[in-house]
């Protein structure tokens, strides 16, 4: 019976989850997204640090939306613990800074006690970051609990068996080319009326859709949902960043990767525009083969005209295929990176890379939207 549900509804739900999922509001993205900027710089430490840097010797890892959970039919984390322990792994050895994005448990849908239980390595692989000084934990919506209850220290410390400071977000400050430049992170959730502390859809999560879920045991976080043009939550990010100096604004929360402003299908159809140009008919040809290949593509190519680079997101860490993104900035450049299986093995994929000194943050046609 749950087979023949699954072939019934599981494209009507993740169609469902697609509408419903979110609804931002330009006035309070804004307004949010400025005020935590504007608090975490002239009140550093209290809901965000303010780390300065440098662009050749540091390096960063950047990960949201692990959701981890009970390990049960409605945990879209379990299929890719692997692939987030591996990355941990290697982050760590490599002496990555750990830049946790929000959303990292999913206390929507489950108690505090049964997270702990069932994530114990995640907690452990965390830890090491944090033990070298080396680790940001920020919160989202589906860890709200983290910033609003009075017990999250405590719980903290039972994950962490140390004090673990939360905050909204976060800014990296470096120069480039004698240039200011400040990465502000953030979990993403601010201003959109489903997730910024909204008790009805808390409520419909851990009652309604979380026992459906884990019965049909569906993961709408799938990558083909996200090969199309930007939510409109990443699009009111994007229009925010634009509009500030000097600065790039990174987020979670919609699950959908976004680099240089672009998502896949976007950065595709940028591409084969190029290769246009340059009479490249061979590589355009096989840009259009992989356009084809997605399953939700624009009725017409974007018009790129005036893009900025000045947002990104780092997606998930709970594909329904056990793969994660994210961001790294490390070596003088910024990349999207996805780590996934290759037989039994986790691997890491470079998807897309630029250098912090090419990124094009200004632009005459400053108030262009997309």
């Amino acid at each position: 019976m749950r087979k023949f549900l699954q072939r019934l509804l599981t494209k009507q739900v993740i169609n469902l989850a697609n509408k419903w999922s979110s609804r931002p509001d330009k006035k309070r993205v804004d307004k949010a997204l400025s005020q935590l900027y504007q608090n975490i710089t002239t009140k550093p430490g209290k809901r965000g640090q303010v780390i300065r840097f440098d662009v050749e010797k540091d390096k960063f890892i950047i990960l949201s939306d692990q959701h981890k959970g009970a390990r049960d039919g409605a945990d879209i984390f379990a299929k890719a613990a692997k692939s987030y322990l591996t990355a941990l792994d290697h982050y760590n050895k490599q002496k990555f800074f750990y830049i946790n994005l929000g959303d990292s448990e999913e206390l929507w849908e489950n108690l505090f006690i049964t997270i702990k239980r069932h994530n114990k390595a995640t907690f452990e692989a965390e830890k090491k970051f944090l033990d070298r000084n080396a680790f940001i934990k920020i919160f989202g919506n589906h860890d709200l609990y983290w910033d609003n209850d009075p017990l999250a220290a405590v719980s903290l410390m039972q994950l962490y068996q140390q004090p673990v400071k939360i905050y909204e977000g976060a800014i990296l400050e470096t120069t480039v080319n004698d240039k200011k430049l400040s990465i502000y992170m953030t979990h993403g959730h601010q201003g959109d009326l489903q997730s910024d502390g909204n008790w009805f859809s808390k409520w419909f999560v851990s009652d309604i859709w979380a026992p459906f879920q884990s019965y049909l045991r569906i993961n709408p976080n799938t990558p083909a949902n996200n090969d199309q043009l930007k939510t409109d939550h990443n699009r009111l990010m994007y229009e925010w960043s634009s509009k500030r100096k000097d600065t790039v604004l990174i987020t979670g929360h919609t699950h959908q990767p976004v680099f240089r402003s672009l998502t896949e299908l976007e950065i595709l159809y940028e591409k084969q525009a190029q290769a246009k140009k340059t009479n490249e008919s061979a590589e355009a040809r096989e840009l259009q083969a992989k356009i084809d290949k997605l399953h939700l593509k624009a009725s017409r190519p974007p018009d790129f005209k005036g893009y900025l680079d000045t947002y990104f997101n780092s997606g998930c860490c709970c594909f329904d295929d056990g793969d994660i993104t994210g961001i790294e900035i490390a070596d003088s450049c910024i990349r999207l990176i996805k780590w996934e299986y290759k037989g039994k093995e986790s691997v890491r994929i470079v998807l897309e890379e630029s250098r912090l000194e090419g990124l094009k943050l200004y632009s005459e046609l400053f108030n262009k939207t997309y």
